[in-house]
């Protein structure tokens, strides 16, 4: 017996078969999806692989399979991962990694996703004499005292746990130790996500007549074991997850698994506790924010069949579930089921392969469809439901669109509009909450002299740095880069420095300086480092009654804040300027999802700040309009001939020589034009808009047509040219209808 092994490696000359012998004492324990290592070159190093084929003969075979790992992967998850790697242009150990369990996708099975052990530290003395110690400042160091204090009512903490609560580094918590106030010990870990929650049971809602009619039509392909799809279009708070539910429990009844995407991780806890509250334990969840082991014993949890529902981020599409009864995308508009890294897959097409294979439901549920999802609902090929009530029969909340060019021609110069300064003060006085959206993290967008017009560029990136206050530096939100604030311009040596643009610390500033007595909380990236922060800052907001939640994307989508009736929405149009063709449904997208969060069960309002009111993104988000957006939208995008009216292909090259940039991707770009096909428009090589991340230049060809499998053959023979094969300097990614143009 011979086997075909893909070697596990991210080298593209690598991404072939290799042939191996099977040992006879292997034969019996060997099949397509094991996991092997096998000598590889000439040298007697292993490497370790997947076997994708079993077969009789061979005549390339003169190596044995050294040793069989103790995982393996379905054969049918090969078969998805050779798809994946044919369409989406990277290897197929890039896909199989995808389909892992968590912390074994490297060359060596991770000890720590598999270990349930761990430090826990206790105090050694008795809480009277360390009180004593602090009294008598025998203890001096602040960070100790901290710790210390903090173990008086949590005796017994993890280790990592205690590190990242007080702030403190392991050096901190050792000098304890080695001073004789803390003792450290390795037990037993209970690697449970849910340990902390305290979830209250829940029965089922009834279902109203537009819920229903829903409901029951899905729950039809349900019970007859049909691969069908469905959108369930309904308005923010019109009780999408309580059908989802419902359908749920007819898929457990059937003896079958289910899949629940979401599309930000800060969504995840919110959908877990419903979840949770109507089906216990049975519940799995897989996102990234999750430890290692807590992320590999919820994939055995799966596994093995203890755990029937999986709800999580987009690369819970991968998780090992056995027969498969229905899937659903929430929020089904939201780019983040794209993927921006090798593999560059979409999560909506890989569960559309899954639930064709499984006969089973695919449901995509959102307020404000992707365009080319309701295109092919209105087209018939998806199967279309509106719910146009909230579920709690509240009214959606009123809007008013603020013109900030009036603003400043009444010498206005705050971030906010004098009415939405107005409504805070009011919401304050009614013990209401507020939301405030912000795309735009840090202090200041960018710092320019206004002598000679220098901006503070990041040294990798070709791009602006921003102004982070808390830190006091600059940041590049590309490559990571910092460095110290400028006070004087490098380029003349003027001192008229200025910080220009606004972000969501600036915001919090001025709401401290307008409002001293409001309490407010911040979420974005700068603010959700830690593990779980997102689902403790949106639970503080809601359960503290905090007065004002300032945030960027991250506010917008999902969340159900009761006691929240206004909304502001700080500037409009920094999405519609972006080098993009979805700019505007983006943009569209987010109003109406921000505006969603107010008035859940309340009268709520809405302003939305714009230096466009009359753009008709702004308008048709005012009117919650969907429809009257999708037929101005969808006509423009018929007459430039975007999506859905075709694919967009980009074709990336990276490196740090532009000059063979340049000639690599003219070697591709004749290539796939001397095809001459009449069907795909291709535009010459050019620098992409932002030509320079992390030192590396980076040059784009752009392609439109429909993309199949004759054009899947003419990228790939494009690509497999020997001058670019043989370079390795030069990354070239091709990215499928890509998340951003730039």
């Amino acid at each position: 017996m011979f086997a075909e092994v893909i070697i596990n490696s991210n080298a593209k000359d690598l991404n072939k078969v290799f042939d191996y012998i099977v040992p006879n004492d292997m034969k019996d324990k060997i099949k397509v999806g094991t996991r092997v290592f096998v000598p590889f070159g000439k040298g007697e190093k292993l490497e370790d692989g997947f076997i994708i084929n079993l077969k009789s003969k061979s005549e390339f075979a003169n190596k044995e399979i050294a040793k069989i790992e103790g995982e393996f992967l379905s054969e049918d998850k090969i078969v998805l991962a050779k798809l994946m790697a044919r369409k989406y242009f990277c290897n197929v150990s890039d896909c199989i990694r995808l389909m892992l369990p968590p912390g074994t996708g490297g060359k060596k099975i991770s000890s720590r996703a598999k270990e349930k052990t761990g430090n826990f530290v206790f105090l050694n003395k008795k809480i009277e004499e360390i009180d004593n110690l602090i009294v008598e400042n025998k203890i001096k160091s602040e960070k100790q005292k901290r710790v210390l204090k903090f173990l008086e009512k949590n005796d017994g903490i993890y280790l990592p746990d205690l590190e990242i609560i007080t702030d403190v580094s392991k050096a901190i918590i050792k000098t304890l130790e080695k001073n004789g106030f803390l003792k450290i010990e390795e037990m037993q870990i209970e690697r449970n996500p849910f340990i902390n929650k305290n979830v209250v049971k829940d029965t089922k809602k009834i279902l109203n007549e537009e819920q229903k009619r829903c409901f029951d039509s899905i729950n039809f392909c349900i019970e007859n074991n049909e691969f069908s799809r469905h959108l369930i279009y309904g308005i923010t708070g019109s009780g999408k997850t309580e059908i989802y539910l419902q359908l749920i429990e007819k898929v457990i009844q059937k003896q079958k698994t289910a899949i629940i995407l979401v599309p930000e991780i800060s969504l995840t806890p919110q959908m877990v506790d419903r979840f949770l509250a109507r089906f216990g334990d049975i519940v799995a969840v897989l996102h990234s924010k999750l430890s290692v082991g807590e992320r590999y014993d919820e994939w055995q949890k799966i596994s093995n069949g203890e755990a029937k529902i999986v709800i999580g981020a987009r690369s819970a599409i991968f998780a090992p579930v056995k027969n498969l009864g229905i899937i659903i995308i929430d929020e089904e508009h939201d780019i983040s089921y794209k993927s921006d890294a090798t593999p560059r897959y979409n999560a909506k097409d890989l569960a559309k392969y899954l639930a064709e294979k499984n006969n089973c439901p695919l449901v995509f549920g959102s307020a404000t469809p992707d365009i080319n999802t309701m295109y092919q609902a209105k087209n018939n090929k998806i199967a279309l439901y509106t719910l146009t009530k909230r579920a709690t029969n509240s009214e959606l909340p009123e809007i008013e669109i603020i013109d900030l060019r009036n603003e400043l021609a009444i010498g206005n110069k705050s971030m906010l509009s004098y009415k939405l300064q107005k409504e805070i003060l009011e919401n304050l006085k009614n013990k209401k909450q507020t939301i405030l959206y912000l795309n735009r993290r840090g202090y200041s967008t960018f710092i320019m002299c206004r002598e000679c017009g220098y901006v503070a560029r990041c040294k990798n990136c070709n791009i602006s740095l921003t102004y982070h206050m808390k830190e006091n530096k600059l940041k590049c939100h590309y490559c990571g880069f910092e460095t110290n604030v400028i006070k004087q311009c490098p380029s003349c040596g003027s001192n008229k420095v200025k910080y220009f643009g606004t972000g969501t610390q600036k915001l919090e500033t001025e709401i401290h300086k307008l409002y001293p007595e409001a309490s407010t909380i911040r979420l974005d990236i700068d603010t959700v480092t830690k593990k779980n922060s997102h689902e403790k800052i949106l639970n503080s907001f809601k359960n503290e009654n905090i007065d004002i939640l300032i945030g960027t994307q991250m506010v917008v989508k999902g969340h159900h804040f009761p006691n929240v009736t206004l909304v502001g929405v700080v500037s409009a149009d920094g999405s519609l300027n972006l080098d993009d063709y979805r700019a505007v449904e983006k943009t569209f997208q987010t109003l109406v999802q921000v505006s969603g969060r107010s008035g859940r069960e309340q009268k709520g309002k809405v302003i939305i700040q714009t230096y466009n009111p009359d753009h008709y993104a702004i308008i048709d988000s005012q009117k919650q309009d969907y429809d009257l957006f999708y037929n101005q939208e969808i006509e423009l995008r018929k007459m430039l001939n975007y999506p859905p009216f075709c694919d967009i292909i980009m074709i990336r090259f990276s490196g740090e020589n532009l000059e063979e940039i340049k000639r690599l991707s003219n070697i591709v770009y004749k290539k796939i034009k001397s095809i001459n096909l009449e069907t795909i428009s291709i535009y010459k090589p050019v620098s992409s808009p932002i030509d320079r991340i992390k030192n590396k230049y980076r040059w784009r060809i752009i392609i439109k047509c429909k993309l199949n499998s004759k054009m899947l053959d003419i990228i790939n023979y494009a690509l497999e040219d020997e001058k670019i094969k043989k370079n390795k300097n030069i990354s070239i990614i091709v990215d499928i209808n890509p998340n951003s143009m730039s």
